[in-house]
């Protein structure tokens, strides 16, 4: 650790509630302190970082401070309204400076009206993943991306690297994709690099390769639940730009970075809930699937920007105008692997969205349209809860009032709520009958 970073001293750092500015100043010295980098995401989907010195390491997020940022730098706030406020939702351990140092991600408010900031999204997925807990939905996500040449300061890098400063263009696609060699595996280092920093930091990171298109590769997170996904994927893709500052390289998420016969980047995302991986589940996929089809439209919208140079029909994929799923197809927009077939239960990949995607957009977009597919919402839980769900609640709540032992203690505070209002009284979690 001490080599990862050369950060502060070698001295053990207290774990605990980090006491702010008033633990700070009655530490004779900071040797022993904890530096938190806080990362969140700005107007335009873009990673941001900056470092806080604590007194202590907190053991959950529930013991770091609230910070605030300037909005206005960020496309986030005007100039003479300017404070943002970074919540802490997720900590990660620092793979820079090593232990005990650590990242954590952090969502955005207002300070003025306490609203979700431009770009955060995280807030709206948390809710949808609250909502359709109880399916439990599992998602992996494979990030591709492409290394660039560096171009002038502020402009956007336009050769990728394997291609030629000329501009002329290298050996067609073909010995690239998983390929090994001098000339073939272009930035391999900044892969390998990228993979261990990730795997040091607590990411859920489950593989990585190189991919058709010289200087082009993917990492793959996952499997991760609900909003967790986001989460994961945020600081992977913000290890990777702290990565390239050091490799003289840049790293690209554009959907199409080369015109021509050069396949884009995307962001394939493999997901099921409870039911698809259970006995029958196939057939819930198919219909998932149909679900899908039917508000394709809404889905591309929340796919990234640029995604049409992408989603051409060709280099393996479908047109955006396009919507169609099957088995072992890369030329689909749902592709269900075969052995999902083969097994009767499993899960799909969404193949759509492009490299530049929001990862809690997307999770949240097809969390949506598969529990509204799975789950027609109850009208007496405001649509929160389906039928069925609301149906067993029901049950529970008859049984609430005859049973010693509460049944209420197995329930989401949400659960209880609602199970309160179907009984038209105000039940504890400490009910007993009488």
């Amino acid at each position: 650790p001490a080599a990862a970073g050369g950060g502060a001293s070698k001295k053990k750092a207290k774990k605990g509630v980090d006491q702010g500015a008033d633990g700070l100043a009655n530490m004779t010295s900071y040797a022993g302190a904890v530096l938190a980098e806080y990362v969140w995401l700005d107007a335009k989907q873009v990673p941001r970082s900056k470092t806080m010195t604590m007194t202590t390491l907190p053991t959950s997020v529930e013991g770091l401070r609230v910070w605030n940022y300037d909005g206005s730098s960020t496309e986030q706030a005007d100039g003479n309204n300017s404070e943002v406020y970074l919540y802490p939702k997720a900590i990660f351990k620092d793979p820079f400076r090593g232990s005990p140092h650590i990242l954590v991600l952090a969502e955005s408010y207002n300070a003025w009206d306490g609203q979700p900031a431009i770009g955060n999204t995280r807030a709206a997925c948390a809710q949808i993943m609250e909502k359709y807990e109880h399916l439990d939905p599992w998602f992996g996500i494979e990030q591709e991306y492409t290394l660039m040449r560096p171009g002038k300061v502020g402009e956007e890098a336009k050769i990728p690297l394997g291609f030629n400063e000329d501009g002329s263009e290298p050996a067609p696609q073909g010995p690239y994709y998983t390929g090994a060699g001098f000339g073939v595996a272009i930035g391999r280092p900044v892969a390998e690099e990228h993979y261990m920093k990730c795997l040091q930091a607590g990411v859920k990171i489950a593989g990585v390769n190189a991919e058709v298109m010289p200087g082009q590769w993917e990492f793959q997170v996952g499997p991760c639940r609900g909003v967790e996904m986001g989460d994961h994927l945020t600081i992977a893709r913000y290890i990777m730009l702290r990565i390239t500052e050091s490799h003289n390289c840049v790293c690209s998420f554009s959907p199409k970075p080369m015109e021509g016969d050069w396949n884009g980047a995307g962001c394939h995302t493999n997901f099921s809930v409870t039911p698809m991986r259970e006995e029958g589940g196939y057939e819930l996929i198919i219909k998932v699937c149909e679900a899908f089809g039917k508000v394709a439209a809404e889905h591309i919208a929340e796919y990234g920007e640029g995604n049409e140079k992408r989603l051409t029909g060709k280099h393996e994929t479908c047109a955006i105008t396009d919507f169609k799923y099957g088995v072992a197809n890369r030329g689909a927009s749902i592709r269900i692997p075969r052995e999902t077939e083969k097994s009767g239960k499993g899960y799909m990949e969404d193949r759509r969205p492009a490299a530049n995607c929001d990862p809690y957009k997307v999770t949240a977009r097809m969390m949506k349209t598969t529990g509204e597919c799975l789950l027609p919402s109850c009208k007496h839980s405001g649509g929160l809860y389906s039928q069925s769900i609301c149906n067993e609640l029901r049950a529970i709540m008859l049984e609430s009032r005859k049973s010693i032992q509460c049944p209420l203690r197995k329930l989401t505070t949400n659960q209880r709520a609602l199970v309160c209002r179907m009984g038209k009284t105000r039940i504890s979690v400490g009910h007993t009958p009488g």
